[in-house]
């Protein structure tokens, strides 16, 4: 016999993840036979969550993350946003690459504008106009609205390429190793860029890196993958600071370096990548 309660539990629709990887396998087809680079990877994101994803070389990562975008389709399983399975890539999803991915002979302001006439085409000139400086307002970037790539530093570069993807009001942002080829100092800066930006926001974002301490300075969770082939999620570490966080406060923190050597021991004793 069936109780009230039990009634209205079984007819209370349950709502679809904001973000679902659903035991996803990628394969590619090689003269030695099946390549499999990821295997059965599940993982669910929630709208607004923060995950850094971490690996070794050759671990998968890009692909798990070109999956999400729309680059790749899975040889099986599913990825779906709200319920919906991603086929191909679209402006609900955005992605910021390492190598910037700008036109160089586009000016700032010129490069940030194709996205949004791009996504946006109904809207006036003067309407795209004030989009593209709000976003290169939001990154410091005003005064090199007309500058070109090739006269801008790495860093100015990679925040042209952050304006250009938040300009586009994506619901999931994809970040590929956006911060690796910056020297220490910018990188920082542009981390605490990146997560003021995130907290104003609040947009969902899945993020590959190599450095462990940015992904506990950045994440909710990071996701550890295994070494590939035949990848899969090994373990996914909770960040447990409050936000918004400070550097400083975080890495007197012993539970930082509690994180910090679990994933260390994963990374370079459990998984040590051997050439």
């Amino acid at each position: 016999m069936q109780t009230y309660s039990e009634t209205v539990h079984s007819s209370t629709p349950v709502p679809p993840s904001f973000l679902a990887i659903d035991n996803v396998s990628k394969l590619y087809d090689t003269p030695k036979g099946a390549y499999t680079v990821l295997d059965g990877i599940n993982l669910t994101v929630d709208e607004g969550e923060f995950v850094c994803v971490i690996g070794h070389s050759g671990c998968g990562k890009s692909t798990l993350l070109d999956m999400v975008s729309g680059f790749r389709q899975p040889s099986s399983g599913e990825v779906r946003l709200k319920g919906e399975v991603i086929g191909q890539p679209g402006p609900d999803r955005m992605v910021v690459f390492q190598n910037y991915c700008l036109l160089p002979w586009k000016t700032v302001f010129e490069n940030v504008y194709l996205a949004v006439k791009a996504v946006h085409p109904d809207k006036s000139k003067a309407e795209k106009t004030e989009l593209v400086h709000k976003h290169l307002a939001m990154v410091g970037l005003e005064e090199a609205a007309d500058k070109k790539p090739g006269q801008i530093s790495g860093g100015m570069k990679q925040r042209v390429a952050i304006a250009r993807a938040l300009s586009t009001y994506p619901e999931v942002l994809i970040l590929d190793e956006p911060f690796g080829a910056l020297d220490a100092i910018t990188k920082e800066e542009l981390q605490e860029e990146l997560l003021q930006i995130w907290t104003d926001h609040r947009v969902t974002i899945m993020m590959i890196t190599h450095d462990i301490d940015e992904a506990l300075f950045l994440a909710d969770r990071v996701v550890m993958m295994t070494n590939g082939p035949s990848a899969k999620i090994g373990e996914i570490l909770t960040v447990p600071f409050d936000r918004p966080r400070n550097r400083n406060q975080i890495m007197d923190d012993p539970r930082y370096y509690a994180l910090r050597n679990e994933a260390l021991d994963f990374l370079f004793s459990r998984y040590a990548h051997h050439e």
